[in-house]
């Protein structure tokens, strides 16, 4: 997740030298409109149930393990974030706990739309223990029956992480401001579109392998909340979110070696810190 980091930088490096004219301030020279902002923070996760549909077409048939041929879908399966906010005090990883960035843009200087690059590292575990429907089939056998989750022989996870990116419309309507004209306080909503790009580890039939990133789906998501800017520059924003997901491809037991499917929808609460330039 450091390459996050280091995109998000390198982006806004370059916003912010594409943006600066040296005559921004010369006498007759109009300012520009618009400006750029960076928020970042940290998110809690709630998800609907979902239905995973695990399939290796192209395994081997005289194989009885995960390399073999197999394809059945485990059913309304449960699962819960991972925060793990308690590595927020390790500077150095700041990327392991489940946090926010946006990069956006407004049009205009009165700072009421814009577009946004929108980022959530949210975690998605499904529940060991619980009992769900598996119906199927795994090396010549059929499969249809109630199954308690082991983590040491099923178990499914999207912990490095679900990663939603979005490219946003953002609108603010501003609700006070003060005499100063230095702090407002607005409501903002923000419909998106985008993929997402998982990690995902998964054990199936007791092997077990945490896989390389990989785009592997679509996504929308509705945001909406409430954003401060203070002294017209530091933002903070307090935001809850929707998602529905469609992993549509995720790898299982690496490149070439069965897949895994499935539809969510998650809800977040998302608090991001920042700057207005």
């Amino acid at each position: 997740m450091n390459r996050i980091v280091l995109f998000f930088t390198t982006l806004l490096c370059g916003i912010s030298m594409s943006a600066q004219s040296p005559c921004d301030t010369c006498p007759g020279v109009k300012k520009k409109k618009g400006s750029f902002y960076l928020l970042w923070g940290y998110n809690r996760d709630w998800y609907t149930k979902s239905t995973i549909h695990f399939s290796n077409p192209d395994g081997d048939p005289k194989q009885e393990n995960q390399y073999g041929v197999y394809d059945f879908k485990i059913y309304d399966a449960k699962a819960h974030d991972r925060p793990d906010f308690d590595q927020i005090k390790d500077v150095v990883n700041i990327t392991i706990p489940q946090f926010s960035a946006r990069i956006g843009y407004y049009f205009n200087d009165k700072r009421d739309q814009g577009v946004e690059i929108n980022y959530d590292h949210a975690k998605y575990v499904v529940t060991d223990g619980q009992t769900v429907r598996i119906k199927g089939s795994a090396f010549g056998k059929p499969i249809d029956k109630d199954t308690v989750l082991d983590k040491n022989y099923i178990h499914f996870e999207h912990t490095d992480g679900a990663n939603f990116w979005l490219f946003n419309y953002m609108k603010r309507w501003k609700l006070c401001t003060s005499k100063n004209q230095k702090h407002t306080l607005g409501l903002v909503l923000k419909p998106g579109i985008g993929f997402v790009y998982p990690r995902t580890d998964v054990t199936v039939f007791g092997s077990r392998i945490n896989n390389n990133w990989h785009i592997s789906g679509v996504c929308l998501g509705l945001e909406t909340g409430l954003r401060t800017e203070l002294w017209r520059h530091f933002t903070m924003e307090f935001t809850g979110k929707a998602v529905g997901a469609n992993y549509i491809k995720c790898l299982v037991q690496g490149k070439g070696q069965g897949k895994a499917s499935h539809m969510m929808g998650c809800v977040e609460a998302i608090f991001c810190v920042g700057y207005t330039f």
